[in-house]
């Protein structure tokens, strides 16, 4: 009888995943040192860093047993990666924590690796090193940088009354996979599928973050939490009120399917459901958007968020909250 040999991540050390990982992992222009020194060398062609970081912690913002490590690994890069874009940059390069525990295979690193890899390929990022440490949990943390090619930062406090509430992306898919797992759902092909697939691998609108900065975006940020959530955070910045017209919103074929099989209304997906990190950014009247980018809403005088003229609450996710 033949006996299958599984490598794990204590079978080769420290210093042996690391280097594994590094090897496929490319290096871009961006990286001038990569791995293999105390630290990377990279460039800052504008003089200006922008930097962003974030954590993905198993069992609360991922489960082995619903993605698999290529999703973790896209899902890791491209939430940091968005940071970046919602900021009007272009990011150039990630720096990876990796703590887990030993029995974990190899080959389960190597597809984390390769996940990482294709989502940076998507806006010519590189992972520029990092670090490893055994944990009870699978835990990433990631930091990005990002080059601003010459525009100032767009940031969450230039909303004024009058301007329009605009957003690119997908908004609610994420959130309608995820209650579709978490009723035990697991569709096999579809709009379902599409759904679950939204949660276990967002699709960020990078291009659309700089774009937004040329455009003359006044504020924006990424929708990581749920859109009122984080729009309350552009008001509380801003000094502003928000208020938004649920009828402007379209409803995605996925997340319609997935209200209609668990009978829930896709609209609270779409205003709460996070990790879909659509970039939402807030326009003067004046300009011209392109049809990739959604009229929401309006800026005014006040404060808050509103939708149809009502007040809401937090509508989003929060780590700490009951």
């Amino acid at each position: 009888m033949s006996r299958r040999c599984v490598i794990t991540v204590g079978d080769l050390g420290e210093f042996g995943v690391v280097a594994r990982i590094a090897r496929r992992l490319p290096q871009g222009e961006s990286v001038l040192l990569g791995p293999g020194d105390d630290a990377a060398v990279v460039k800052a062609p504008d003089g200006r860093v922008v930097v962003t970081t974030d954590l993905l912690i198993e069992g609360r913002h991922f489960r082995r047993d619903w993605s698999s490590a290529y999703d973790v690994g896209r899902k890791a890069a491209a939430q940091n990666l968005s940071d970046i874009a919602a900021m009007g940059a272009i990011p150039t390069t990630l720096v990876v924590g990796l703590g887990m525990p030993a029995d974990v295979p190899v080959e389960w690193v190597d597809g984390l690796a390769d996940g990482f890899r294709d989502e940076c390929a998507l806006v010519g990022a590189s992972v520029a090193g990092g670090d490893i440490a055994g944990s009870e949990l699978v835990v990433i943390g990631v930091t990005a940088l990002g080059d601003l090619a010459g525009h100032a930062p767009v940031t969450r406090s230039g909303a004024r009354p009058g301007h329009v509430v605009a957003y690119a992306g997908r908004l609610g898919y994420a959130a309608a996979g995820l209650a579709l797992l978490g009723a035990g759902i697991v569709p096999a092909d579809g709009p379902l599928l599409e759904a679950v697939e939204a949660h276990r691998r967002p699709r960020p609108p990078y291009g659309q973050g700089p774009e937004a900065a040329r455009l003359g975006a006044t504020a924006m940020l990424d929708v990581s939490d749920g859109l009122l959530q984080d729009l309350g955070h552009v008001a509380e910045a801003s000094g502003v009120g928000i208020s938004l017209d649920p009828a402007a919103f379209p409803v995605g074929e996925p997340v319609a399917a997935a209200a209609k099989e668990l009978g829930t209304d896709p609209l609270d997906w779409i205003l709460t459901g996070g990790e879909d990190h659509a970039l939402a950014a807030i326009y003067p009247p004046e300009v011209r958007l392109p049809p990739h980018w959604t009229v929401v809403g309006r800026v005014s005088d006040g404060a808050n968020v509103k939708v149809s003229g009502r007040a809401t609450g937090p509508g989003g996710w929060d780590h700490f909250r009951a």
